[in-house]
């Protein structure tokens, strides 16, 4: 990594819990191809603030994750496809002080339904409503799913984001099983209150054919953990992390490394 210098690019990420995964790919990626940038991850104390820094500052570009990927869109200047589809943004881009959004989670999960082979005829059942949910089910209704039912515990906003997409909603899991599972919800974060707890039960896993979670750190959660050790096909939200990260940093620089970069970085990051 090159010396600090006032010439160098910055690019931040804003959580609520940071983890070091953006930080070390996006830096290990700039030291193999020599560039002059540097990336940091921060927890703001106030996200409005925080998004004025990037303008005022001219920050280069700023990824953002949960609980701000809804908030922050009222804080930028213009929204791409990507994240205006789905009111929800992971990506910010500034250009000489214009801030453009963009959602790279649904590129991420829409190439891991497809990579996987994952059959469009699956019964799917998705927990969570937050941003990334809006990214995951956007997906799945891109990619051809059909059977469709959105677990999250808030009516309001559980119930729009089901009927917004053509699926089903309902409160509570309550014994529901599907041949995909796919956990959008803070449950098996490193950080978290709910660290080592399953985000679906043992009886769901044991009837799923595929099990997905989002939760990028750690990269093996408790949920897949258990989906592993079933047999059953896991699709990890490190995979997720490491796709989304690669469309930010062509985003940020405009360069695309080779996939032998990419790979590179991604064991740089999985390091840790």
């Amino acid at each position: 990594m090159p010396i600090l210098n006032k010439d160098m690019t910055l690019c931040i990420s804003l959580s609520a819990r940071p983890s070091n995964n953006g930080t070390r790919f996006h830096n290990h990626l700039y030291d193999q191809l020599h560039l002059n940038w540097i990336y940091k991850a921060f927890a703001p104390t106030d996200l409005a603030q925080a998004i004025a820094g990037v303008r005022g500052l001219g920050i280069r570009g700023c990824a953002v994750s949960m609980p701000y990927k809804e908030d922050v869109m009222a804080l930028v200047d213009e929204l791409d496809p990507s994240a205006k589809a789905i009111d929800s943004v992971n990506t910010i881009v500034n250009t000489d002080g214009r801030l453009l959004a963009y959602n790279t989670d649904y590129t991420a999960i829409e190439q891991l339904l497809a990579s996987n082979a994952v059959p469009t005829d699956y019964s799917v059942l998705v927990q969570g409503a937050g941003g990334m949910a809006k990214a995951t089910v956007a997906a799945l209704r891109d990619a051809g799913f059909t059977d469709v039912t959105v677990i999250a515990r808030n009516k309001d906003t559980g119930r729009a984001l089901a009927e917004q997409y053509g699926f089903q909603w309902r409160a509570t899991l309550d014994g529901g099983t599907a041949d995909l599972i796919i956990n959008v919800t803070p449950i098996g974060m490193a950080g978290g209150p709910e660290l080592d707890s399953l985000s679906y039960p043992e009886d769901a896993i044991a009837a799923a054919k595929v099990v997905f979670d989002v939760v990028a750190l750690p990269a093996e959660t408790p949920l897949i953990k258990a989906a592993r050790g079933a047999g059953k096909q896991v699709i990890t939200g490190a995979e997720v992390a490491t796709i989304q990260a690669l469309e930010q940093f062509v985003l940020y620089t405009g360069v695309r490394p080779t996939d032998e970069q990419v790979r590179a970085a991604e064991d740089f990051m999985r390091a840790q």
